[in-house]
């Protein structure tokens, strides 16, 4: 027993290794993922051969709790996500991008009804295969989301340090010539690193990033820089950069103003909400620059739809690999209703 627990302490520490080395990787959820699940089954299991019926009763409840979870948790997530559907679309308009959690509701709803009918059953058995096959592609990315939210979770614990040359600050649409409030807290999240900083040693400058809009009247940067200077940063404490038209190029753009000025010689953060911190950090990392993060807090209501179009993206950003995965399930789900069918 005791040589078993090797396995969970060995993923513990390769999980620290590849987040120590870097936070910004998808991977550390993996491993974070797996860790945990062979500690809470080495637990458990050390609980029920102890014969400690105190530890063999709280080995029960997790074990309980993931039962009603798999009963049950599907109801409630489809309930939670139409619930929250209405309330994102009364407070942000109706907007196709703000319909995703309605969406992703109904789809769960879908796929639950579908589940208790079995329908494939009454289906021919080479269908039956290439029903095997979308199954086994849900449950990927089904993984794959948990995946990313844990990586997600894991970097909200970034701290940098305040000895920063630098402060990136995402741009991320105007309203008019005016900052909304979803920008405005970026800014001010770095402007509250920028006045920590300055309080023990030589504040950062801050590069206000975003370029002009077809429907914007003055470019992000431009608006940006004149938000932080009235929040009482000084002009000469602020760049624009305002060539970007999204996060990577927010990224690359800094990145060649901040090496035309120090070489490769600083040290950088950037500033969005916390619900995009992830992603951002990955085009960082695309970019070139160890940039860390530092994100603004996001109203709760909002925070669910915004991660399925992050968890989007970021499905996008590596599509070459979803691809070969789905392209060898189906592949094979193929290949064997082909078998079936000329057997018959």
């Amino acid at each position: 027993m005791n040589a078993l627990w090797m396995i969970p302490a060995v993923l513990f520490v390769l999980f620290l290794v590849f987040y120590l080395r870097d936070r910004r990787r998808t991977i550390n959820g993996f491993l974070f993922n797996i860790f945990i699940c062979s500690a809470g089954v080495m637990l458990i299991t050390a609980a029920f051969l102890s014969g400690n019926p105190i530890l063999m009763i709280l080995a029960i409840i997790p074990i309980i709790l993931f039962v009603l979870l798999l009963s049950f948790g599907g109801i409630a997530l489809v309930i939670a996500l139409l619930i929250n559907a209405k309330i994102l679309i009364q407070k942000e308009g109706r907007k196709f991008s703000n319909y995703l959690t309605l969406i992703l509701g109904l789809c769960i709803l879908g796929f639950l009804i579908l589940s208790l009918i079995q329908p494939v059953q009454f289906l021919p058995q080479e269908v039956q295969l290439l029903y095997s096959g979308l199954m086994f592609i849900l449950l990927y990315f089904f993984i794959n989301l948990l995946n990313f939210l844990s990586a997600y979770f894991l970097y909200q614990f970034n701290r940098p340090r305040l000895n920063q040359d630098f402060i990136i600050v995402l741009g991320s649409g105007l309203k008019g010539d005016k900052v909304p409030p979803l920008l405005a807290n970026r800014i001010d999240k770095a402007i509250a690193f920028y006045r920590k900083q300055e309080a023990v040693t030589t504040p950062p400058t801050l590069i206000l990033s975003g370029g002009k809009g077809s429907d914007e009247q003055v470019s992000e940067a431009h608006a940006m820089q004149a938000y932080a200077v009235e929040k009482g940063v000084p002009m000469e404490h602020t760049i624009q950069e305002n060539r970007s038209t999204n996060t990577y190029e927010n990224m690359l753009f800094s990145k060649q103003i901040m090496d035309k000025l120090r070489g490769s010689k600083y040290n950088s953060i950037f500033s969005t909400n916390s619900f995009h911190l992830f992603r951002a950090g990955l085009f960082a990392r695309m970019a070139g620059l160890s940039s860390q993060g530092i994100g603004a807090k996001t109203a709760f209501y909002y925070w669910p739809n915004a991660m399925i179009r992050e968890y989007i993206a970021v499905v996008v950003m590596n599509k070459k690999r979803h691809a070969i995965v789905v392209g060898i399930v189906l592949g094979l789900s193929l290949l064997g209703m082909s078998i079936l069918y000329i057997a018959k």
